[in-house]
């Protein structure tokens, strides 16, 4: 990105929160939200614009669990451990994509294709155990479920449909 793209996104985001207690985290969640994670050079240019230190960025960021540093991989799969799936097996989905993806939670895979996180709950308990890839939600998964999952979103399924 260029400093004048930069600026102008800083801009808009900082705008309604400029001069509001507290305004830092929802800058940062606006910021996560737009790039699924928190640029460097954002965090730079929101600093300097609100006149904090960068230090103070990154003490937040790196507080909350929300916030990335590293942009995910490009299909996010997120694991229910709340205790409905946990109890149902949701450790085990998160073995099987290991063994699957070849990353832990919190990583993405060499290729950038993926990116595996665990979440406390996603709301689907009747559902248990959950995952979603992006926006879509799988019940009742099993172990075995999990590379037809993935294979759903591997770049060569994403050729085909396009």
């Amino acid at each position: 990105m260029t400093s004048e793209e930069i600026g102008k996104i800083v801009d808009e985001v900082v705008a309604p929160w400029e001069n509001k207690d507290g305004n830092l985290i929802m800058i940062l969640h606006q910021i996560q939200n737009r790039f699924s994670y928190v640029p460097r050079e954002i965090s730079f240019a929101v600093a300097k614009r609100l006149h904090i230190p960068l230090a103070r960025i990154y003490e937040v960021i790196t507080f909350y669990h929300y916030f990335k540093l590293e942009a995910p991989g490009k299909n996010i799969i997120s694991v229910c451990l709340g205790t409905a799936c946990y109890l149902k097996g949701s450790p085990e989905l998160i073995a099987a994509l290991k063994k699957q993806l070849g990353v832990n939670p919190g990583e993405t895979t060499p290729d950038k294709q993926f990116h595996v996180q665990v979440v406390r709950c996603l709301g689907c308990c009747g559902l248990a155990p959950v995952l979603t890839v992006g926006q879509k939600v799988y019940g009742r998964v099993t172990p075995q479920q999990i590379p037809d999952i993935v294979a759903e979103y591997s770049p060569e399924r994403a050729a085909q449909r396009n």
